[in-house]
């Protein structure tokens, strides 16, 4: 017999939420999701009214979702917002150069104007490019460096007052956990914040915090939304991919596990002795940084001098020579350059 909606009691059902167990049509689902995101933007008080908003759009299922659903709120509950979609080239072949077309079809789609800065136009270098030199081991710390500020450059370009970014409820599950198993203090107690950059960079916001990964799949799957579904050809051997396969298996015996994780980290208290770093800013490109040197500014340095390791690992004993030009004895530049491919 056929399962009817939990919600309206009058279609048959298409799906079961993951999220809830609810059996749902799709109009409910869509409903629901939509309104699911509404209250997270209204409760956390995300915009105001006359701000302009960069959307970090990738072509994938996250930023696509993301992008729809902030037009749809936009204009059902006049928020008032100038929505600007932003991407980021990194120049790997094959990967981001056919998810742009992707991104450039949602720019159609949506009707919103789009902005694309490159990793080749701001650093001088491709992933491409890095991954010869560095090999894959370490790349993924370059490109998550390097994007991270190259979407803040995109949206100084455009005078954004926030940048929206398509993290979901897996992605932070995800990161609290990678903090947690690193020991990084620090991060593990801004990781599950909605909001983050007040103190001085362009304000993020994360509007899809609580909306499971599988969730967002439906979602683009029954609105039939154009979307790039393929997985970064560097990606492999990254460390978050050892945390994304524990919390799938946690998700496939408890769904709430996603969910508790993200509430532990949001409830996690750090004792008032602990020493956490201190922002300031880069005494080289002006970006924040806790040490005098950012960390882009010291990946492109090991970059541009031959020396790929030198911002991988705790080499801040060196960025005093960094920072004075100070040349660096040949023990130092062989521990540098040796990589493991």
């Amino acid at each position: 017999m056929p399962v009817k909606c939990s919600s309206c009691d009058a279609q048959r059902a298409a799906l079961r939420r993951p999220k809830t167990g609810h059996s749902v049509c799709k109009e409910c689902f869509f409903h629901a999701f939509e309104e699911e995101v509404h209250h997270t933007i209204v409760s956390a008080k995300l915009f105001q009214p006359g701000e302009k908003v960069g959307i970090g759009a990738s072509g994938g299922k996250d930023s696509t979702v993301l992008a729809h659903v902030l037009k749809v709120l936009n204009e059902r509950y006049h928020y008032g917002l100038e929505l600007i979609l932003i991407s980021v080239d990194e120049g790997i072949s094959g990967y981001r150069d056919d998810s742009l077309e992707t991104v450039k079809r949602n720019q159609q789609q949506y009707e919103l104007p789009l902005k694309i800065v490159s990793y080749q136009e701001l650093y001088g270098w491709t992933m491409d490019q890095i991954v010869k030199t560095v090999g894959l081991k370490n790349n993924c710390t370059f490109c998550g460096v390097f994007r991270r500020q190259a979407l803040d450059r995109g949206a100084m370009m455009l005078g954004v007052n926030k940048i929206c970014t398509g993290h979901n409820a897996d992605d932070i599950a995800e990161t609290v956990l990678m903090n947690f198993l690193r020991g990084d203090i620090a991060r593990l107690r801004r990781c599950t914040a909605i909001t983050t950059g007040s103190e001085g960079a362009i304000p993020r916001c994360k509007p899809l915090k609580y909306a499971y990964e599988k969730e967002i799949v439906l979602y683009a799957y029954f609105k039939k939304l154009d979307y790039f579904s393929t997985e970064c050809i560097y990606s492999p051997n990254a460390y978050r991919g050892h945390a994304r396969a524990f919390l799938k298996d946690l998700e496939a015996l408890r769904p709430s596990a996603i969910m508790d994780i993200i509430h532990s980290g949001e409830n996690l208290s750090v004792k008032e002795d602990v020493r956490m770093p201190v922002q300031g800013t880069c005494t080289r490109c002006g970006y924040i940084s806790s040490q005098g040197l950012c960390k882009a500014c010291v990946l492109l340095e090991g970059l541009n001098r031959g020396l790929p390791k030198l911002g991988i690992g705790k080499h801040h004993k060196l960025h005093h020579k960094l920072l004075a030009q100070e040349p660096l004895s040949e023990a130092e530049t062989r521990k540098l350059k040796v990589v493991d491919f």
